[in-house]
């Protein structure tokens, strides 16, 4: 179930916010993992299972670091608990990508049974790491109920795709949280604001680069034209469902870290990884790089702590080696403006430091929506001509003259243009804030059902 479904708008989200609002105190958190059980069982039942698995091991885990008084016996609970937790990630998202890959390299011819990933054991797995490794850092208590500790891990509101949320953050809102009336409303305009971006833009720019996938031969400015697309659709699709989850935070009454800040603004590649996708840069940030020895070591060993990094970061977001590049691209990247273009930079206007910016993350995207090589290969020669049918041709005109709304509006979306002081002014009228809330929920009903194309790209990381 995801959230931009009927099922989960009408049927899901309203009994379950229901049982929270009415629910004595002591049961709000019991209400809530019933609730949040019931929302993973809906996809993939038998899954529940392992993730009960890995809450209870967790859990004792957790207790067991902080019950040893003898560092080496704490630092064995910590090492046994995180190769358990890869141990499970690794095999079920990586074990057919480690046998196709060895039968390649080898010649062997290794069988292998297709696994369905489970739903969001990516986010999960590092939700219960980030937990270890704080209370063995002394950084939090262990959580010494198993039903809190259940419902850290299988919140549904982020359960799904993020934000990663550190269970620092919310340690003390699990059992002290309140939800006032107002929060209710803000947490609900933030709900239905990700939703229309999910639904009204995000799906119909997915369309549009699917399209222009689909064509055998094109352009130049067509290529770039399904790049930027592809662009704005996974940003307004993630960012779209990081809002929906800060919503429903708000209004179950946990306040979640943002997890997007306008990326596609930012004047380096650096700046960019800042602003996108924030709990995942913080979590590689707070443990592996740091631990790896982050910065504060030798240019060598700097640069490959970068690259071992962004390889795991490529991995995370998929098993496929056009993720190890991409992960790498990005790594390269990050090594290149450390060490040779970070005064380059600052010195470009503020225009052209955008402009490079936002032409590497395009290309990145390319690398990354593409699991053939060759396809790959042909996809990046298209935006610099090499295969391509001309500079320009009808088919972009016409992509060009049947999107241009939707793209100029997308384009707004991306910047917080719409969050300018005339529209918060508009929004923080409650009348009036209510109305437009009210029409983009029934906008976005409607295309839902009347629509037909409502992927979710990052559904199964």
């Amino acid at each position: 179930m995801v959230f931009s479904s009927l099922n989960f708008l009408f049927v899901f989200l309203p009994v379950v916010l229901l049982a929270h609002a009415v629910a004595p105190k002591r049961w709000k958190n019991p209400v809530l993992l019933v609730g949040s059980l019931w929302f993973y069982a809906w996809g993939e039942p038998v899954y529940v299972v392992l993730m009960a698995l890995s809450i209870g091991y967790n859990y004792f885990t957790g207790l067991q670091i902080a019950g040893r008084k003898r560092s080496y016996r704490r630092k064995r609970a910590l090492v046994a608990g995180v190769a358990v937790n890869l141990a499970v990630l690794g095999f079920f998202k990586y074990y057919g990508f480690a046998v196709d890959t060895l039968n390649g390299l080898l010649g062997l011819r290794l069988a292998k049974r297709t696994l369905a990933l489970p739903i969001g054991i990516s986010f999960y797995t590092f939700q219960a790491l980030s937990y270890v490794i704080d209370v063995y850092r002394g950084k939090v208590k262990p959580q010494r109920s198993l039903v809190d500790f259940a419902v850290y891990i299988t919140m549904f509101p982020q359960l799904v795709a993020g934000p990663i949320v550190q269970y620092a953050d919310i340690e003390k809102q699990l059992n002290d949280r309140g939800v006032s009336l107002q929060k209710f409303g803000q947490g609900a305009e933030r709900l239905v604001q990700g939703l229309a971006k999910k639904v009204l833009l995000a799906n119909n720019l997915g369309a549009l680069h699917a399209a222009v996938q689909a064509m055998a031969g094109r352009s130049v400015l067509t290529a770039w034209l399904g790049a930027i697309a592809y662009a704005m659709q996974i940003y307004l699709d993630f960012s779209g469902y990081s809002d929906m989850a800060i919503g429903m935070g708000k209004m179950l009454g946990f306040t979640f870290l943002e997890n997007f800040d306008y990326p596609y603004l930012s004047k380096s590649v650096t700046e960019f990884w800042r602003r996108w996708h924030i709990s995942l840069s913080s979590w590689f940030r707070d443990y592996v790089y740091i631990p790896l020895g982050g910065n504060r070591v030798g240019r060598g060993r700097h640069v490959l702590n970068l690259l071992i990094v962004w390889m795991l970061t490529g991995l995370w977001h998929g098993a496929s080696w056009n993720f190890v590049l991409w992960g790498l691209y990005y790594g390269a990247l990050l090594i290149l403006e450390k060490y040779a273009l970070e005064k380059a930079l600052e010195k470009l206007p503020g225009w052209a430091a955008r402009l490079y910016t936002l032409l590497l993350v395009l290309v990145g995207w390319v690398i990354f929506s593409n699991t053939d090589f060759a396809r790959l290969g042909a996809e990046l020669g298209g935006l610099v001509g090499v295969g391509a049918s001309g500079f320009a041709d009808a088919a972009f005109l016409y992509h060009l003259r049947s999107n241009l709304p939707l793209l100029l509006i997308a384009g707004i979306a991306c910047t917080p243009a719409l969050r300018t002081r005339l529209v918060k002014g508009m929004f923080d009228r409650p009348v009036l804030s209510a109305g437009i809330t009210l029409l983009l929920f029934l906008a976005s009903t409607a295309y839902l059902v009347y629509g037909s194309y409502n992927p979710f790209l990052y559904f199964r990381f």
